[in-house]
């Protein structure tokens, strides 16, 4: 079943979500596609019970649809707009066809029962409180999953959040056009009713240190996330006008939200990269350029040579091409062209290969190759970093982090700091449903760890 899009007219001077949910008629004809094979369920990093709310939708059962999506993932609201959706690439019915779209039908749940009926229909009442308190630092995916898994445990949670509000990353990177706040806020109020505390603007090692945070608290899970974006090295790179993803994404959400300062609107964009982040850029700053020049020019140049080969989702290449967004696909660059202060552009030289034979990311370059695109301000999409410098030393002397991630055992405990947990961006990378996974799988470990403590006492 094909999900109901505005047109590409509408789609590109508006920031109102743009894919309609699918009517019952839908969900039920897509849901009686599914054999019940399960090996989704298997694949999808927090093995969702799958087969069983795609069941409860062909049985018109909501209630117990959404009780299914709750034993594992307290985002479906978020999740069932912006998964990464490993579980559809391994769908059997796509072999010979389209997957199921487990992703909308997930929504589909959420999106037709009342926020108000959530406490009422999922009943999770706390039998028996723990004599534990937890703090959680970030309150992303991963942090809100493990602040549910573990209030419903007994436990008392309250998360530290250095914005002005929960979601981490996607609350001020995913554009409103494919994540409004509604979303969020459906997630967000129903984790709170069961008792959570959420206490934003504050930043965990600056308003208030790891180790205060140590001494009120039995645990502390971390999810801090990769939240600095990263620029090129290249000449030219430090110029005002050339900005990281992460930065520009903020400030065109705030703005969107009517909580912050316009953004400077170029006539002419340049985004480098290839994945989903640059088309996050790409498009929303294709509609601040149609609502303020009533036209648009964003340009989108990848090292991947083909729409095959770049990292983005098809759907988001396809939606960007029809709302306006010119791919070049193929080119590396060189340098920031900067002319008496003023940026002019950026110049490029052709890709001929992004990955050696060995699968290992090490492009090659045709050197007498090369263009330079006009504009007056650059946006680097070429991933995301993380932030340590909340921990203090000695833990991060007893903490192994190789390539930006901490190591952990699988429950999330940290290796050598045993009342410290981690997980999300900073155990596995960015991706929402592993944050999710990982909130869980740590909720475990810490009740494993906590009662353990107090029956050696």
């Amino acid at each position: 079943e094909e999900m109901e899009i505005d047109p590409p007219e509408i789609r590109k001077t508006s920031f109102i979500e743009m894919v309609k949910g699918f009517s019952k008629e839908q969900a039920v004809r897509e849901a009686s596609r599914c054999v019940e094979c399960n090996i989704c369920e298997k694949t999808c990093p927090a093995h969702m019970n799958i087969a069983d709310y795609i069941k409860d939708i062909y049985t018109d059962d909501l209630q117990t649809g959404l009780k299914d999506l709750y034993k594992t993932n307290p985002l479906p609201a978020v999740c069932g707009r912006m998964c990464t959706h490993k579980c559809e690439t391994v769908c059997t019915i796509g072999h010979r066809g389209e997957p199921i779209a487990i992703r909308w039908l997930k929504r589909y749940i959420v999106d037709n029962i009342p926020q108000d009926k959530y406490p009422e229909i999922l009943d999770q009442e706390v039998i028996k409180k723990a004599n534990a308190k937890v703090a959680i630092v970030g309150a992303g995916p991963a942090g809100l999953s493990a602040a549910y898994f573990l209030s419903l445990m007994g436990f008392e949670i309250t998360v530290y959040e250095e914005k002005n509000r929960p979601g981490g990353v996607l609350n001020y990177g995913g554009p409103s056009y494919r994540l409004p706040d509604s979303a969020f806020e459906q997630d967000v109020s129903y984790i709170k009713s069961l008792g959570v505390k959420i206490i934003t603007n504050t930043k965990v090692g600056k308003d208030i240190t790891l180790e205060e945070l140590k001494a009120k608290n039995d645990v502390i899970f971390v999810s801090t996330g990769f939240n600095k974006g990263r620029k090129l090295p290249i000449e030219g790179s430090d110029h005002e006008k050339v900005f990281d993803s992460l930065t520009i994404l903020e400030e065109m959400k705030n703005y969107v939200r009517g909580e912050g300062p316009k953004p400077y609107i170029p006539k002419s964009l340049v985004v480098i990269g290839g994945g989903n982040v640059a088309m996050d850029v790409a498009r929303s700053m294709l509609r601040l350029q149609n609502l303020e020049y009533k036209k648009s020019e964003v340009h989108v140049l990848s090292l991947e040579r083909s729409f095959d080969e770049m990292p983005a989702d098809e759907d988001e290449i396809v939606e960007g091409k029809e709302e306006g967004v010119i791919f070049h696909p193929g080119w590396g660059p060189v340098k920031v062209i900067v002319e008496n202060g003023e940026l002019k552009g950026v110049l490029f030289r052709k890709c001929v290969e992004v990955f050696d034979k060995n699968g290992r990311f090490n492009p090659k370059y045709d050197e007498n190759n090369t263009i330079t695109i006009n504009a007056d301000m650059v946006v680097m999409t070429v991933g995301q970093a993380p932030d340590y410098s909340y921990l203090p030393e000695d833990i991060q002397k007893n903490t192994k982090i190789e390539r930006g991630k901490i190591k952990t055992n699988e429950y999330g405990q940290v290796e050598g700091v045993p009342w410290l947990f981690a997980g999300g961006d900073i155990v596995h990378g960015p991706d929402i449903i592993h944050g999710v996974a990982d909130g869980h799988k740590a909720a475990q470990g810490i009740d494993q760890y906590i009662m353990a403590k107090q029956l050696s006492k």
